[in-house]
């Protein structure tokens, strides 16, 4: 399976959010292929999803302040199901300065295999909601391999 974090950002994160999102990226590839990638607008990210939907659709995870909220269990539950039925990329996406467009939250909210996520009611910068979006997809995956990391709290 391959993990990508996507971020529709007019400019390069600052270092030291990118020191910690590589942090996280790094311990990430023991479990799974992961990558990182930034988009210029919401559709230009829109038509790169469906280049990979014309061969096999990938899970797609809006993050939204609008969305689900789940616990780390059940937010690694949820990556642990889309695992065993074979999904092939699962790709999280934080959106554009002013949120994400109706259509696209609808369509995330509509799609099978997608998820609109919320990381809580709270506004968090780009950056920083791309660190937390790395260490909780590290979270998880420690969770479904049962390593201590994830302390249960």
């Amino acid at each position: 399976m391959k993990v990508t974090i996507a971020a529709i950002a007019g400019r390069a994160p600052a270092d030291a959010y990118q020191t910690l999102a590589a942090l996280y990226l790094n311990r990430l590839q023991q479990y799974t292929n992961v990558e990182a990638k930034t988009f210029r607008s919401e559709r230009a990210f829109a038509e790169a999803v469906a280049v990979l939907r014309a061969r096999t659709p990938p899970a797609v995870v809006l993050l939204d302040s609008r969305g689900k909220l789940l616990t780390s269990e059940e937010f690694a539950q949820w990556i642990g199901r889309r695992r065993d039925e074979g999904a092939q990329n699962l790709i999280f996406a934080v959106g554009p300065a002013d949120g994400w467009s109706p259509q696209a939250r609808t369509e995330a909210a509509t799609q099978a295999a997608g998820l609109l996520l919320s990381f809580g009611p709270m506004t968090l910068p780009h950056e920083l909601a791309r660190v937390v979006l790395a260490e909780q997809l590290y979270r998880a995956f420690t969770i479904l391999a049962n390593h201590p990391y994830h302390g249960g709290h």
